[in-house]
């Protein structure tokens, strides 16, 4: 059994949990542990575990800053975008924005093999205003609660999630746990594209997010899930109603919706999930209607060498409680040759009752791009990157609607 019963080796430097700036004297990479970290929610390799309590392939390295205090095993690591946005036609526009995220966990191993894991992120994007940053054929909630946000997407809350787990081994491959979060992430849908191998570097967010992991931020969750050996199960209870337009409080929880989900690990390179969701009330400008959401989706992920290849395919169902039904479908991949260079690429189709309303207008985007990093510490990197986005859209956006982003990067952990 993989399970530790002591923190990992300590490292010296200074790491206050939800402070990111770590020494390069505390530093650790966990694929250089002689003894491997099991995971928080159950007894397999730590690399497995994405947002929430989404699974990803277990070959994904699992790079941060670690170190220890008292009984407790911290982590913490960060994605910082800086980036000049340019949208084409009479629905485009300009605008400079930052992104990304700050994530700090702590861990403390108990014993029986009960693990307790705490977890705090936080996001910039609330400085980039209510009406969020200009992209294409991007719909979901709302900038002054009166009118849909519509080609452009939303910024993140500034707590993107404050977390518990507690994990309690019944077996040598078995595990019951339970996750609550305010903010939190319910058991539906991949991982959050923030976080997921094959989307972490792209700076924009998908259009068909609100179709597959719209949910990572949801003010109220609770949830039971059980792992046998490759496989999961967990039910969720959580609030269906998204974040609003005040992305520095604490929206109210209300603990009406219910989602299940079911993921397995083949082997190391893949992992596969398939999840459902009663949603009442996700929108604060249509309240009286609800959504059931059906996902699956499959992420593939192998190293080559310094470099590595990450893909994801996914495919998200909303049916409306008024009988539309609208359907979502994603793929995206990231290539790195090296430790210099990432190539990324993502393709989408989404049925949308915003964007050419009253009508269901079938869209989509295929986004091109690439960054080149330059180490600055040694698990810290800045970047430089470019995107172009060719749009699938209606008329009424123009001739030849595309879209174009310039970004540095900041990478840390």
């Amino acid at each position: 059994m993989l399970r530790k019963s002591k923190p990992a080796c300590i490292h010296p430097g200074v790491f206050v949990l939800l402070v990111l700036a770590t020494p390069a004297s505390a530093q650790m990479d966990m694929r250089g542990m002689d003894m491997p970290m099991t995971g928080t929610l159950g007894p397999y390799a730590m690399t497995r575990e994405a947002s929430g309590t989404s699974w990803q392939p277990d070959a994904v390295p699992h790079d941060a800053f670690h170190d220890a205090l008292g009984g407790w095993e911290l982590m913490g690591h960060a994605l910082l975008n800086g980036v000049y946005d340019s949208q084409s036609g009479p629905r485009g526009d300009t605008q400079w924005f930052a992104s990304g995220w700050l994530m700090g966990a702590a861990r403390r191993d108990l014993d029986a093999g009960d693990v307790l894991n705490l977890r705090l992120m936080l996001s910039p994007e609330p400085l980039m205003g209510d009406r969020g940053y200009p992209l294409l054929l991007a719909s979901g909630e709302t900038a002054d609660g009166k009118t849909p946000l519509l080609d452009r997407q939303h910024p993140h809350d500034l707590v993107m999630e404050m977390s518990a787990s507690y994990a309690h081994d019944i077996g040598q491959s078995d595990s019951v746990f339970l996750y609550a979060g305010y903010p939190g992430e319910p058991a539906l849908g991949p991982p959050a594209f923030p976080h997921r191998a094959s989307a972490m570097d792209i700076p924009e967010a998908p259009i068909t997010h609100h179709f597959l992991d719209s949910t990572h931020i949801t003010f109220g969750v609770a949830t039971l899930g059980y792992v046998h050996g490759d496989w999961k199960l967990e039910v969720s209870r959580f609030t269906g109603r998204e974040p609003d337009q005040q992305r520095f409080d604490f929206d109210a929880a209300r603990f009406d919706s219910t989602s299940a989900r079911l993921s397995w690990n083949p082997d190391a390179n893949w992992s596969l999930q398939a999840s459902w969701g009663f949603l009442k009330s996700p929108e604060e400008l249509t309240p009286q209607l609800d959504e059931t959401r059906i996902t699956a989706g499959a992420q593939y992920f192998t190293a080559l060498g310094e470099g590595s290849f990450a893909a994801t395919l996914a495919w998200g169902h909303k049916r409306l409680s008024d009988g539309e039904n609208l359907d979502g479908f994603s793929f995206e991949t990231e290539y790195k040759p090296d430790r210099i260079w990432t190539v990324f690429a993502r393709a989408e189709s989404a049925d949308s009752d915003e964007l050419a309303a009253p009508s269901v207008a079938t869209v989509g985007k295929l986004s091109l791009g690439a960054i080149h990093d330059w180490p600055v510490g040694d698990k810290t990197v800045l970047g430089l990157g470019a995107l172009y986005d060719f749009d699938f859209a209606p008329r009424a956006y123009g001739s030849t609607p595309h879209g174009a982003m310039v970004f540095v990067r900041l990478k840390a952990g």
